[in-house]
């Protein structure tokens, strides 16, 4: 499987020295807090290996959750911090409301259309980037990338 990484990673992807949204998604569906010190002292082989597994079904991301628990171990000195499993939430027509706020602040608007014609991934990360307190500067071109922007109404 290949990893997907979005143009908006474009500034870190070619040394993964941020964790990629392909990442940080596995991360919540295996129920895994991976801080950026932790993922910075992993191999950078390690990193692109982790980015490229399958995440489908259970037992692939029960794979991840191991080979992630097992990494860390041994490159940082400690088990990674375990949450409870994120369950994805964000399949109906409605647009969360954090996603349209945030592109309202930013003078855009996102359309129920546009959100149903979006894949998990891109879902999952415009409400990532989209999260209160989080810097967002990639949430417009996020947008613009996943073609979901036009002017606020």
């Amino acid at each position: 499987m290949t990893a997907r990484y979005f143009q908006f990673e474009s500034d870190f992807v070619e040394s993964l020295r941020c964790v990629p949204m392909t990442v940080r998604y596995k991360l919540d569906l295996a129920g895994i807090k991976l801080k950026l010190n932790e993922w910075s002292k992993l191999d950078p082989a390690e990193r692109a290996y982790l980015a490229e597994m399958p995440y489908i079904n259970r037992a692939e991301i029960q794979a991840f959750r191991n080979m992630l628990s097992i990494l860390v171990r041994i490159n940082c000195g400690v088990m990674p911090t375990l949450m409870e499993p994120v369950k994805p939430d964000w399949g109906g027509a409605e647009v969360p409301d954090q996603v349209a706020e945030k592109a309202v602040t930013l003078g855009a608007a996102v359309s129920p259309d546009s959100w149903l014609g979006l894949g998990e991934l891109e879902r999952f990360a415009l409400m990532k980037l989209s999260r209160p307190g989080h810097e967002g500067k990639n949430f417009l071109p996020a947008l613009e990338e996943f073609g979901v922007t036009h002017g606020g109404e």
